[in-house]
């Protein structure tokens, strides 16, 4: 863990940027298509938590962007190659664009200064998709990463954003997945090693003492 200081200069507003991972109602919303995942996201505290580091961002100037997962009505450039593609067309809930499924769910707010980036194939938030340019674009340095699965999505932007050579911070309270201990030792065997691990109330402490840190490297 670093020092106060160190995570303040890791998190200057001028550089960093967070990012939600399918936080969207047809995943963690009242009527999702994984219940048992919209229920762990929501009592554990984690959408809480991302709805707490969005509000902080938009406060002190951190972009934030919001990774949406969608397929189109027909399915068509949907993946199929995998197990998890295949199960989700017999959900009874499906993320299809333009509905209420892929909106990004309350208790998160989305502003008009926000990017919305929706995907229609494959796993990853940052891998084949406007994100990484828009990163780049906007001059980050340092990703935050938040939102779910812990299962799939979350380490997935993890490792397309290292090797992308970000650094990425994860408040491991702000992310979830199934079951809940599976997420403890993935963020204790796996993530460790490649990303920064903060609490919530930790990030949200930097991102406030470095709102006035801004310049050249």
């Amino acid at each position: 863990m670093p020092s106060n200081d160190q995570l303040s200069e890791l998190l200057r507003p001028d550089r960093t940027v967070l990012l939600t991972v399918e936080c969207q109602q047809g995943v963690v919303g009242p009527d999702a298509a994984l219940p048992e995942l919209a229920r762990q996201a929501r009592s554990s505290g984690a959408l809480a938590n991302v709805a707490r580091l969005v509000e902080v961002a938009h406060r002190t100037g951190v972009q934030v962007v919001h990774a949406v997962a969608e397929r189109r009505p027909d399915g068509r450039g949907a993946n199929r190659n995998a197990r998890l593609f295949r199960a989700a067309e017999r959900l009874p809930v499906r993320q299809l664009s333009g509905t209420t499924a892929v909106r990004v769910a309350a208790p998160i707010e989305v502003t008009g200064e926000d990017f919305v980036v929706r995907r229609l194939h494959g796993l990853s938030p940052i891998q084949g998709t406007d994100v990484d340019a828009l990163l780049r674009n906007l001059g980050c340095r340092t990703l935050v990463v938040t939102g779910v699965s812990a299962n799939v999505a979350i380490p997935n932007a993890v490792f397309d954003a290292v090797n992308r050579g970000y650094t990425v911070v994860v408040p491991t309270d702000a992310i979830a997945g199934v079951p809940a201990e599976y997420t403890s030792a993935m963020i204790r065997h796996t993530l460790a090693l490649v990303a920064t691990l903060v609490t919530t109330d930790e990030a949200i402490g930097a991102l406030r003492r470095s709102r006035g840190r801004v310049g050249p490297a």
